[in-house]
């Protein structure tokens, strides 16, 4: 099997096996790639390439928005922030803006950090009720 192939099939199987809380740092994680990618387009005057990457973004965030469990209450402060996120993402792609990138990187990026705590502090308590069990 090519080396390709191996990374294909080793990155399908993280994905399967992932919780949702893994499933969404990597959602974080994967749009950070996309913007700091369309913004390394966009210095290079690869607007094609640009393009690509922040649509791929905002695909991510449309995702973000798709899972949110309506019956929780932060769902109701984060779709708001969701939704700003991608229109600016949508101004940096028409506007060739990188200040909008940047905007919504820092975003991202804080999001996926208070994310990854989230995922720290709950791991203990997940295993200390497994042991009850």
């Amino acid at each position: 099997m090519s080396p390709i192939k191996q990374y294909e099939t080793y990155q399908n199987n993280a994905v399967n096996t992932a919780s949702k809380g893994q499933l969404t740092l990597m959602l974080y994680n994967g749009c950070i790639k996309f913007i700091k990618q369309a913004m390394k387009d966009l210095e290079e005057k690869d607007f094609e390439g640009k393009n690509k990457h922040i649509q791929k973004a905002q695909d991510i965030i449309q995702e973000l928005m798709l899972t949110l469990d309506q019956k929780a209450e932060i769902s109701s402060q984060l779709l708001p922030l969701y939704e700003y996120m991608n229109y600016r993402l949508q101004e940096a792609n028409i506007q060739n803006d990188s200040m909008a990138l940047e905007e919504v990187l820092e975003f991202v990026s804080d999001f996926r950090n208070t994310w990854k705590e989230v995922m720290k502090k709950a791991a203990p308590q997940k295993y200390a009720q497994g042991a009850q069990v």
